[in-house]
Order: structure tokens, then sequence, then C-alpha cells
């Protein structure tokens, strides 16, 4: 179950070097191993409580929902602070007024 998902470490090794432009240092890409990390602690740590699984889960879609939000507009926390909250908060209402629209056109029409 776990020995497919470490596949990941040395992809991730191999992509960098593939894609790295010349003249440039391969950056080693730490977040693969704090996401081996967290499948090594999910699968033999968590496993005997599954409540506080679930509970992590459930955080950490949400996180990685709002950073690829983020990361897809290009958005950091100083482009924010320069901004003011106002746009976002415009974007969030336009967001939900369409997805809104839309189902309601599905789900009658």
């Amino acid at each position: 179950k776990l020995t497919r998902a470490l596949w990941i470490i040395p992809m991730a090794f191999a992509t960098s070097f593939i894609f790295k432009s010349k003249g440039q240092k391969i950056s080693i890409p730490w977040f693969i191993f704090f996401f081996v990390l967290a499948m090594v602690v999910n699968t033999y740590l968590l496993d005997g409580v599954p409540q506080l699984g679930a509970a992590i889960n459930g955080i950490a879609r949400k996180t990685l929902t709002i950073t690829m939000f983020f990361i897809g507009a290009s958005l950091s926390i100083d482009v924010l602070r320069a901004v003011g909250v106002k746009p976002l908060v415009q974007g969030v209402l336009l967001w939900v007024v369409i997805s809104l629209s839309t189902l309601a056109y599905i789900y009658f029409v």
C-alpha cells in the first residue's frame, strides 16, 4: 500500500533534473519529503485512531483547496495586503453566485 506511493520520491528528482534550465541548480522539492512523512504517519501511527485521521484529512483538504485557489489566482499574502479585502470578497461572492446559478441551471433545466 505504501510502497507504491513512495515512487513519488525518485519521480520528483527525475523530473526536477529533466526540466531544469541550463546552469541552474536543481532545487530539492522539500514538500515531497513532508508528503511521504504524512503518508507514513497516516499508515502506521493513525491506523488505530480513524477519527483523528479523518479530522486531519478534513483540515488538510480545506487548506489544500485554499492554497490551490491562491496559486491559481497568483495571489500571495503580500498581494492580498496591498490590494485589500474588498476585491477578495467580491471575487468570492462572484464565485458563489456563478456556482449557485450553474447548479440551479443544471438542476432545473
